[in-house]
């Protein structure tokens, strides 16, 4: 059944690439936490290391992008943080969030569900109701040496009754898909995706993904509301630019927007 396997750290390293193993920095396998990320902050302010994994059973605290609880039942679904260092200060990581969602996406394509799509700028969606999503989170000097906390949720497969909070439409990959990989198969996926994503990010930045995301973008050519606290603003999705900023159709001029307290949906 998937999600039902426990936690293993040589059972996720076994399904490692040579590539993923050789960055991998340490893998840490948890059974209670409260928020995978919140620890790898943690461990940032003791000096980690880049390439630590951290990943858990379950998350007591867990948090979504602008403050949001996610959702973390135990033994059912993926919560992971990976760390890594950016040279060159926050500048480098315009777009994490975008790539990070294609690579999440790819990973779950290897594990056969081919058919998820990206809501801008950090969801997973499978149609159209919420199956993961992204939080990266920033440590260090914003023009010098930065550490990155990327953290991934994947629901794999959702008790219904821990679902009964979530505020907004959901899904999961056994009713998405059935794929039949267990969480330790899915973890090594998804470190294979992400782990060469952020050592290379640096240097190619987003634009190197961008075909990419819009390959899967969820919204491509629909009106969509994008609000900003009491702001808002109607326009038709036209895509994303090499930065990772939102392009919007308002009424014949393109404008470019970007900031994590935005937040898109669609106009019916």
């Amino acid at each position: 059944m998937i999600g039902s396997d426990t936690l293993n750290r040589d059972s996720i390293q076994s399904g490692l690439t040579p590539q993923a193993r050789a960055l991998l920095g340490e893998l840490d396998v948890r059974g209670a936490i409260d928020s995978t990320n919140a620890e790898a902050l943690r461990r940032l302010e003791s000096g980690s290391v880049p390439g630590l994994a951290i990943t858990a059973e379950q998350q007591t605290a867990g948090r979504g992008r602008r403050g949001r609880e996610w959702v973390s039942p135990p033994a059912s679904n993926i919560y992971l943080s990976v760390v890594w260092q950016f040279q060159r200060g926050v500048d480098a990581m315009d777009g994490l969030s975008l790539a990070a969602g294609v690579a999440v996406a790819e990973a779950l394509a290897e594990q056969g569900l081919d058919t998820v799509a990206l809501k801008w700028p950090n969801d997973l969606l499978h149609n159209g109701a919420k199956l993961g999503g992204i939080l990266v989170e920033t440590s260090g000097h914003a023009a010098g040496p930065t550490s990155a906390v990327l953290g991934v949720g994947v629901n794999l497969a959702m008790p219904e009754a821990e679902a009964s909070v979530i505020g907004q439409q959901w899904t999961d990959v056994s009713r998405a898909g059935g794929i039949g990989a267990g969480r330790n198969a899915m973890l090594a996926s998804l470190l294979n995706h992400l782990l060469p994503l952020l050592a290379d990010f640096e240097t190619v930045g987003f634009d190197s993904w961008r075909e990419r995301w819009m390959a899967r973008n969820a919204h491509a050519g629909q009106a969509v509301a994008l609000r900003s606290g009491d702001r808002e603003v109607v326009g038709v999705v036209q895509g994303v630019d090499d930065s990772g900023a939102l392009l919007l159709d308002l009424g014949g001029t393109v404008q470019a927007f970007n900031g994590g307290e935005l937040s898109l949906r669609p106009v019916s």
